[in-house]
């Protein structure tokens, strides 16, 4: 490796030009032909399988496989596509080692499961490769359906909807489609476009419009689209970002970590992006583990990533925690951030107080630490922003308040994704709320 550029500060083009190629390169390379028939063979095809059981979407994981086996990845594909039709970016971005994975016969046997994820790639990019799709719109209803967010939940709502024959109009305050898969997701996890290639995969279909730069509250009201459509599903994730909450918390070179990703997604020379020497990451989550890797990948000599709890308590799991630190990565538990250091209103280091389980609360213990940082990463949770809703829906712990079938309070109203309350932030459970609402639509237009 070559020698890095080690001054103090935000600074860009810390690496040779070859390094970021490499350091962003896929981080699951594919399997070849060869590599998914003998990962295939590994599985046991259970009858009752545990895996499909712990599949948000409910994918028939045995089935696929067997397909796979028998060299009928196209098949592979239409088993996988039926249930999720983002199955390619949940095949790369989707926590396998906590859901399906896990949940493996053989994981249990023998600590190591069938590589499930890699062989849902292996199929959905044949798939996809191939330009084949499986679906066709049924005879237009007549009906119309606004879908507010171009996200997982409102792609696979959309989908389904056009299936059914209903237009659907998606708006979107963003310059593209995918929501999180386009602008919140790891650089190295979704290489080569991958995100707006399943965009337009999934448009393909037809009867799918999307309006860009289109924010609800802004230029489109919940009143509006109730109006002119016979149905809405609201699919718009979280927008807001939670603070600090501390002195200095809003210093240059305190930094919001989902917009930072966004901004290194979006980049089109990584040379270009500014990152500090020494950098801290507060939070715990797959965010901090995101924003935290990349940043040492992009040439921060030091990366530490601070966490109020121990390491038990991380929503990032222990497959992403090791990663973080075969990257260099330090984690840091029992910690909480106290005061941002700062000179010429520049980060200089941040002070955090180590914390403890007090009476079953935690609490902070009096003792203190500063680490030297020029740049502070916020990865401390994101919040829906309800204001664009002004009161037409109900809410619960924040979010959308919805029924089994993700109704809301509002006639004509669905909802799903990350902004209905037991939203768990994930990908694939947002696919799966989605694909059910336009069942639950459809249901209802029908």
């Amino acid at each position: 490796m070559s020698e890095r550029r080690l001054e103090a500060g935000v600074a860009a083009g810390r690496l040779a030009p070859e390094e970021y190629a490499s350091n962003f390169a896929d981080l699951h390379p594919p399997l070849d032909r060869h590599e998914a028939l003998v990962a295939a063979d590994r599985c046991y095809f259970c009858y009752d399988a545990p895996c499909v059981t712990a599949c948000p979407t409910g994918i028939d994981i045995p089935l696929f496989i067997r397909q796979i086996a028998t060299g009928n990845e196209i098949g592979s594909a239409r088993t996988i596509f039926d249930q999720n039709i983002l199955g390619g970016m949940c095949a790369r971005v989707c926590p396998t080692e906590t859901l399906c994975e896990q949940a493996c016969v053989r994981e249990t046997a023998e600590g190591k499961p069938v590589e499930i994820g890699r062989l849902q790639r292996f199929a959905t990019d044949a798939a996809m490769a191939a330009g084949k799709q499986f679906y066709g719109r049924a005879e237009a209803t007549g009906k119309r359906v606004a879908v507010v967010g171009a996200g997982p939940a409102g792609l696979a709502c959309a989908h389904r909807l056009a299936v059914h024959g209903h237009a659907v109009t998606v708006y979107d305050a963003r310059p593209k489609a995918g929501g999180l898969n386009e602008y919140g997701i790891a650089a190295y996890k979704t290489v080569d476009g991958f995100a707006q290639a399943e965009v337009d995969y999934v448009t393909a279909i037809g009867g799918i419009d999307i309006e860009y730069g289109k924010a609800l509250g802004r230029d489109v009201t919940l009143t509006e689209l109730c109006g002119g459509c016979d149905a809405v599903f609201l699919g718009m994730g979280l927008a807001g970002v939670n603070a600090l909450g501390v002195e200095g918390g809003d210093a240059d070179g305190v930094t919001d970590a989902v917009d930072w990703i966004a901004e290194l997604r979006q980049a089109g020379d990584l040379a270009a992006l500014p990152v500090g020497r020494r950098v801290v990451v507060i939070g715990g989550g797959m965010t901090a583990i995101d924003v935290a890797v990349q940043a040492k990948l992009l040439g921060a000599e030091e990366v530490t990533i601070c966490y109020r709890r121990g390491k038990e308590s991380m929503n990032a799991s222990e497959w992403e925690q090791d990663l973080a630190a075969s990257r260099g990565v330090a984690i840091r538990h029992w910690l909480r951030p106290k005061r941002v250091q700062t000179q010429s209103g520049k980060v200089t280091g941040i002070t955090l107080e180590y914390t403890a389980m007090q009476g079953g609360r935690l609490a902070g213990t009096g003792e203190t630490l500063t680490l030297a940082a020029d740049q502070v990463f916020r990865a401390i949770g994101q919040s829906f922003v309800a204001d664009p809703l002004a009161g037409a829906v109900e809410l619960e712990n924040g979010r959308i308040r919805v029924d089994a079938e993700g109704r809301t309070s509002a006639p004509k109203v669905w909802a799903g994704g990350d902004c209905v309350a037991g939203g768990d932030d994930l990908t694939v459970s947002a696919v799966a709320m989605g694909r059910d609402a336009a069942e639950s639509i459809h249901a209802a237009l029908s």
